[in-house]
């Protein structure tokens, strides 16, 4: 994976784009991933509106609207790496993200990928 991929929380109402600064020092057209690109507003932007009653702000709309489920806005809380990552590709020292790579959201969420960042285009 690499900066420009899309990913999806489970509790989120839209998608977002995955952000990979350049420090790992891979020589290609954009920045490759690691397991530890994890940071939430620097390499995880939020996923629009969240709903999960794990989420404080939610669960306090919720029971402020007498139990009727209230989404309020995303604030990913990623603590965790990346998991799987490559067995066999190292960037950085750390193994690489790969299309089957998930990220867990302290409020529950299973991040996970939509689209890679770059795609190979065959020209005839």
């Amino acid at each position: 994976m690499c900066g420009g991929a899309t990913m999806q929380c489970s509790f989120g109402a839209a998608p977002s784009v995955f952000n990979v600064l350049p420090v790992n020092r891979t020589t290609t057209a954009m920045p490759i991933a690691n397991i530890m690109d994890n940071k939430p507003f620097v390499n995880i932007m939020p996923f629009g509106m969240c709903n999960s009653l794990a989420n404080p702000l939610v669960a306090s709309a919720t029971a402020a609207a007498f139990g009727a489920l209230t989404p309020m806005p995303c604030t990913p809380v990623t603590a965790a790496p990346w998991a799987p990552g490559s067995p066999t590709v190292m960037v950085g020292n750390m193994p690489a993200l790969n299309n089957s790579s998930k990220c867990m959201c302290n409020f529950g969420g299973i991040i996970q990928f939509n689209a890679p960042g770059q795609f190979t285009i065959q020209v005839p």
